[in-house]
Parts: structure tokens; sequence; C-alpha cells
């Protein structure tokens, strides 16, 4: 390792590991696609499990950049990235380069894109939403069903892009059963009467105090839990959304008319991930960075100098995200 880095993605990912780095003297160079930092951080209103503010993080994000004097390439989408004798080059869009001895790649996710699912008709009906379009409702203070006014029956619906051999995704996404838990909790702080459903494979609480929230959201909330996925969703002539299901604890069809029907979409590599883990070579077989090993060496990549960080490699809650920029800072100083 020498002096200079080159950072792509300024997300929780990015920063972290360029505050890092910073600190410890290296030269660093932060490149983001977009015009601001922590794009799919500034689309959430509260954080699970402890229902903290998302704009308090984007806040404390963007203040290590300040307090690291680090100001970001905005406007700057990397399309091209390889390794010279000079070391590392990476390629804008607008054909500028930019040189480094190493390259970390925090490139992030992209939402699954809900109109691939037609048979729940998010793009036909009106009252089919993604949990992103409630997160912004919940920002709105407005929770609304397809005609403006407040859903009296809300359904969620787990694993939407993911796990699902149809839109080829057999991954699990691992954020959205806790999203849907933390969501349901907040319609029913705002819409007491509201009747809560989720729909679900099977609930994966992956971190500490997500299985707390979980009971908290049946025992204190009165959350109701379906094992069974929808098969399909259609508008009714009053503007509801039915719902054709199945329990399948108890082995029977299932018929339902909701006001709201929440699609939890998973997660995908980006635009950026693909196209740099392909070019790299480093592409595994969902479009995302692969490692040396998920064990031992999760930074690294097979080529020397090249690091990853945060969800270009798989979903990851954010949490997960900044522990991964930190290691990632300690892999390229070793």
């Amino acid at each position: 390792m020498k002096n200079s880095i080159l950072i792509i993605g300024a997300g929780p990912a990015g920063i972290e590991a360029a505050a890092t780095l910073k600190n410890l003297g290296y030269d660093i160079t932060l490149l983001e696609k977009e015009n601001e930092t922590n794009t799919n951080l500034r689309n959430k209103m509260l954080l699970f499990p402890d229902f903290s503010e998302a704009e308090t993080l984007v806040k404390s994000m963007d203040a290590k950049l300040l307090e690291n004097n680090i100001t970001p390439c905005f406007n700057t989408e990397v399309v091209h990235l390889e390794h010279k004798e000079t070391g590392w080059i990476a390629t804008d869009s607008n054909h500028k380069t930019y040189q480094a001895d190493a390259v970390l790649v925090a490139t992030g996710y992209t939402p699954f894109d809900a109109t691939r699912k037609e048979e729940y008709g998010y793009g036909i009906y009106n009252g089919v939403v993604t949990s992103l379009d409630l997160e912004e409702m919940f920002k709105k203070n407005n929770i609304a069903n397809a005609f403006g006014e407040n859903p009296k029956k809300v359904c969620f619906l787990q694993c939407v892009g993911s796990r699902d051999e149809k839109s080829g995704n057999n991954y699990c996404s691992k954020i959205c059963c806790i999203t849907a838990v933390k969501q349901a909790i907040e319609l029913k702080k705002l819409l007491p009467e509201t009747e809560v459903y989720i729909f679900y494979m099977d609930l994966r609480m992956w971190g500490q105090g997500y299985e707390e929230l979980y009971r908290e959201a049946q025992e204190q909330y009165g959350i109701y839990f379906i094992r069974g996925r929808i098969s399909e969703a259609a508008a009714t002539f009053d503007g509801k959304i039915q719902i054709k299901s199945e329990d399948t604890l108890m082995g029977l069809p299932l018929k339902m008319t909701s006001d709201l029907l929440v699609l939890m979409t998973g997660m995908e590599p980006s635009k950026g991930t693909k196209l740099l883990a392909s070019c790299c070579d480093c592409e595994e077989m969902y479009g995302f960075f692969k490692t040396l090993n998920t064990i031992s060496e999760d930074q690294q990549t097979n080529c020397a100098g090249l690091f990853v960080a945060g969800a270009c490699k798989r979903p990851m809650s954010i949490p997960d995200v900044l522990a991964d920029a930190r290691a990632a800072a300690v892999e390229m100083i070793k």
C-alpha cells in the first residue's frame, strides 16, 4: 500500500472507510455518481430496531467528511476500472480519469423493481405500494389508500424480488423481515385502529433486538402474521386490493380485501456494482462483487489492490455495512 486511495461510492460504507483512512494519513479521493451522499439512506424515515431517525445518521456521516476535510466528487459515475503498472485507473462517464495506488468499491445496492412482479399489480393499481413508498408516506405523516384516505386494513408481503426463482434472485435480502415489522409498528402508532397483516415465507430476525421487536409487534400492537405468500393481487370496483394467498400453517386457501398492499422489495446489485464487478472479473452469480472468501478475506478480491465494502457484496444492514467498511480500511493498510 502507498498513500493514494480511490473510494467509489459515498454511502455509509464509502464514507466510513474514507474517514477512517484519512484519519490514518492516507490521501483519499471519494467519487459519487449522485449529487449527494447516502442516497439509499435518505429515503428512510426511522431505522430498526431502535426507531432512530435516518436523518440523524445521514448528518453524522456527512459530519465525518467535514471533520476529515474530505470533499466528494459528486455526479461522477465510474464506468471503467483497470489496473496498470502505474496503479489503478478509474474512468468516469465524462471520460475523466482518476489514478490511485488502491481502490475501495462501495457502490452499494439498488431496490428491486416491483413492476417486474406483475402479479402484484405495482404501477397498475394505486393501492399497491413498495416499502420505500411507505417510508415516503411516513416522512409526510400521511398514510393513504388509493383515494387519499387513511387505510383501515393494510397487508405487507415479504420476499418481493428475493428468494424467488421467477425474478432470478434466490438469495435472502436480509433486512425485509425486520423492516416489515418496524413499518407495521410505525403504522399502528399512527393509526391504532388499522388492521395490519404480514404475509411471510418464514421470518428471519438476524440481529440483536429483532426477535424482541417481532414479539412486541404481536403482543403490544396486535399485528397479525400469516405464513404464506400472496399469489396475486387485483383491484376491486371500490378501489381496494383483493389478494389471494394460502395460510400454509392451516393448509387453507385465503382471500382478503385490503386498503393497501405493501410490497417488501429486496436488494439487488446497483448498476455501478454490476459494471465494475464485471470489468474487473470479480462478479458473482447475481452481479454482486465476489470476494476471495466470505470468512477471512471478505474485503479482498482476486485483483491486488482492489477492495470492496458494504452492500456491493451482498445484502447487509446498516450496522453490518459500517463494520464491514472499518474492516476494509484495516485490510487496506496491512
